[in-house]
């Protein structure tokens, strides 16, 4: 029992905030490409899919900053880095969830089944790029945006436009909120090496976060409009936008919990702008 609680912790089963942040779009995909109406099964599953591969990313992160994470305060005591468990557990735990995510689509269609590769792919090299990406974020973006293509492929056995838009407004989402978290540990990250966002913006890292925030919303509200959404989907919208108004506030100073704050309210901002699309769709 012992073992299975570090194998939690190491997956961050008790930090569920990292599966809602890819959770809220994926959903909102599947909302969109079934026009407000998708397959609970399909539902079921994409959940249950984002749930593993976060996990399992979570694990495959932690291996391949094991030798960084011990010089951030933040990070030093997860289970690999204070050496609770080794190595190969983590890359074990990672790869187990992997392919009992895999073997969830696999009664869904092929198209679905080669993005899931993709997916995997992404996810499984996001940690090195942080070795030499000056915007590591933007990848991240990608990696936890990938559901969205996914979703749409799922359902209507193709990716459309208006699919690899919303991956787009996502990695402006998530080069926000995980800014935000960079800043906590910045003065860490460059003592180590570590690129992040909040170094490369420097002395514009809120002016970059708002301004991501800004892209994002925009083109979710372009997307919507495309799919004939009005009222919920613009008020979902500007709840969103009000929340990011608010992480300005927390922010603006570089305070290193307020950072952090802002970070975990995009959990709120993410439910915002699903719930006005799938209220939209509902109440027509």
């Amino acid at each position: 029992m012992n073992r299975l609680a570090l194998y939690a912790r190491l997956v961050r089963l008790d930090k569920p905030i990292g599966i809602l942040l890819l959770l809220w779009p994926t959903l909102a995909a599947l909302w969109f490409a079934a026009g407000g109406a998708p397959d609970w099964k399909l539902v079921a599953i994409f959940t249950l899919g984002t749930i593993l591969m976060r996990s399992a990313g979570c694990a495959i992160n932690d291996y391949a900053d094991r030798d960084f994470d011990k010089h951030v305060k933040r990070t030093a005591e997860r289970p690999l880095t204070s050496g609770k468990i080794a190595g190969w557990e983590a890359v074990a735990v990672a790869a187990v969830l992997a392919l009992i995510s895999f073997a969830l689509i696999l009664p869904l269609n092929a198209l679905t089944k080669q993005l899931s590769v993709a997916a995997v792919l992404i996810a499984a090299s996001y940690p090195y790029f942080k070795r030499f990406f000056a915007i590591p974020q933007a990848y991240l973006g990608i990696a936890f945006g990938f559901g969205i293509p996914m979703a749409f492929a799922a359902v209507q056995d193709s990716v459309p436009p208006a699919a690899w838009l919303l991956l787009i407004a996502n990695i402006f989402w998530a080069v926000a909120y995980d800014t935000e978290y960079a800043m906590v540990d910045r003065d860490d990250d460059l003592k180590i090496g570590i690129r992040t966002s909040a170094i490369t913006f420097g002395r514009y890292d809120v002016a970059a976060v708002m301004l991501c925030y800004a892209v994002s919303f925009a083109i979710i509200l372009v997307v919507g409009w495309q799919y004939g959404l009005r009222f919920w989907f613009v008020a979902g919208l500007v709840a969103a936008t009000a929340c990011a108004l608010y992480h300005y506030r927390l922010i603006r100073d570089r305070d290193r919990m307020g950072c952090f704050a802002a970070f975990r309210h995009n959990n709120w901002l993410g439910a915002m702008i699903f719930a006005g699309i799938a209220l939209d769709y509902a109440l027509r």
